[in-house]
């Protein structure tokens, strides 16, 4: 590591922020595991199994994007840079409006 320790309430933010975003990635896998064993099947018999399989995989994906975070978070306060820029707000919101339409479509296909 280089650089100098930053002040430890920094250090204790940035991992409450990375804990923050764990929790939300694991809240998408638990989602995905409880469309794929609790939901009844949609009239698209596919549309249950790929639900669940899109939000594990976005579980996963924001899992490994939040530990890059943290670290690069932890990297520019060591080097007593500007904090990096984040995208992952952004690319949650879009990726829960995606997956809510997924939804709603999957829904109403199946209303008589």
């Amino acid at each position: 590591m280089t650089g100098h320790d930053p002040d430890y309430r920094f250090t204790l933010a940035n991992e409450r922020t990375f804990l923050a975003w764990i929790r939300t990635a694991l809240a998408l896998i638990a989602g995905g595991v409880a469309i794929a064993q609790l939901v009844p099947p949609f009239s698209v018999p596919w549309g249950r199994h790929a639900l669940a399989t899109l939000l594990v995989a976005a579980g996963a994906v924001l899992a490994v994007a939040s530990v890059r975070r943290w670290q690069r978070v932890q990297d520019a306060m060591r080097a007593e840079e500007a904090l990096p820029p984040t995208r992952l707000p952004g690319a949650l919101a879009a990726f829960l409006i995606v997956a809510c339409v997924a939804i709603l479509v999957l829904v109403l296909v199946g209303r008589p």
